[in-house]
Formats: structure tokens, sequence, C-alpha cells
């Protein structure tokens, strides 16, 4: 099936590859390993955070690891065109503080953008804080539902 497909010259496909790998093995241990797939200058970019440079990326996932129990990613789609990537993936988790035996899952989406080098300049996740963690949460979650509730029609 994958014989009619152009061949990929600036080997992004094997790029994406290993960033689909590094984030769904994604330990502490490997924050270190950082620079093998963003760019020095890279920036990240999420509902919570902006940040440029690989010590501001690593401090992102390791708040994510330092907040969260057994934090993964499980990516259930990839679409490649040129130099971006687009990923679809879902985020499981336990809380550390809120019911920290219930596994939570956020869905959400990546826009990587990679450089000749096959390193990663722009990573840009999307996903709606509100649903998929806000509501959630013991108290506020039932605030969040009930201004959900209000807004429809």
């Amino acid at each position: 099936m994958t014989d009619n497909l152009p061949p990929d010259p600036s080997g992004i496909d094997a790029a994406v590859q290993r960033t689909v790998q590094f984030f769904e093995h994604l330990r502490p241990s490997d924050l270190a390993d950082l620079g093998q797939h963003y760019a020095a200058q890279a920036v990240f970019k999420d509902p919570f955070n902006e940040v440029r440079g690989l010590a501001a990326i690593e401090g992102v996932f390791q708040h994510m690891f330092v907040s969260l129990h057994e934090p993964h990613f499980i990516v259930t789609q990839r679409v490649v065109q040129g130099p971006h990537c687009f990923l679809t993936w879902d985020f499981v988790f336990r809380f550390q503080r809120f019911s920290p035996s219930q596994w939570q899952t956020v869905r959400g989406a990546s826009h990587l953008v990679y450089d000749e080098q096959g390193l990663i300049t722009l990573h840009r996740d999307y996903w709606d804080a509100a649903e998929e963690l806000y509501e959630k949460l013991p108290v506020v979650g039932s605030v969040m539902r009930w201004l959900k509730e209000r807004a429809r029609h």
C-alpha cells in the first residue's frame, strides 16, 4: 500500500517516527535527550505554556512528571506534509492529588515543524483544557460542567 507514496527526500518520515517513539515511551530520564528531537531554539506552546529553548521545554515536561502520576502519550494518527507533521494523541495519566487511582485521558493534537536536520523547531499542542482537564477536577469540574450546560442552547 505504501508503494504509491512519493519518496521522502527530506527524511521527515524517519524524524516523525523517532518523535512518535520518543513521546510514546517518554520517561523522566529521557528528558536529557531532548536535543536529539528538538532544535536548540525550538518553540513549544500548549494551553498553559509558551516557551523557547531546550531548557524551557525540558521544564514543561519535568513539571508534567512532577504533577502527574504515570503520564504517557498514545499517538493515534499522523499526517505528514513537507516539514509539517500533525499528530493526534491520547494523553493518559493519573492525578497526584485528586483521585490518584483513577486514570484520566486528554485527547489532543500536536502540530510539529521540522528543520533540515529532522529536529522539531515548533511544537504546538491543541486540546480543550476546559473539557479535557478542568471538568475532571473535583470542585472545579462541577462548576465547568454547570457553565457548559448553561452555554448550550
